[in-house]
């Protein structure tokens, strides 16, 4: 069985024990998570569609870590005026196990 949701405006693709990096969700470890914005879900039986979401349908996780990803850096110049900008950033993540997928 599996299932593709949306969270943190993204949309992924899970099954059943699947652990994914998402957009940071509140919570700390160990936490249980629901998620009811499944778009779609699919088993040996079908595929199920929804419009635009599936009515009744969620997927149940555990946050197994929050993080922060490595940084980046973002450097704006413009020739020959002296203009010069450097900065970074550390997008937050959340690590999700996948307990149950009820369609």
């Amino acid at each position: 069985m599996y299932a593709i949701f949306q969270t943190g405006g993204k949309q992924y693709k899970a099954s059943e024990g699947d652990v994914l990096r998402v957009e940071r969700l509140q919570g700390k470890v160990g936490d249980e998570v629901l998620i009811n914005e499944v778009l779609m879900g699919g088993d040996d039986q079908g595929v199920q569609i929804g419009t635009p979401l599936l009515d009744g349908a969620q997927i149940v996780g555990r946050i197994v870590e929050q993080a922060r990803d490595r940084k980046i850096l973002v450097f704006k110049q413009k020739r020959r005026k002296g203009y010069r900008r450097k900065t970074g950033h550390r997008q937050s993540h959340t690590c999700l196990r996948i307990d149950k997928i009820e369609l």
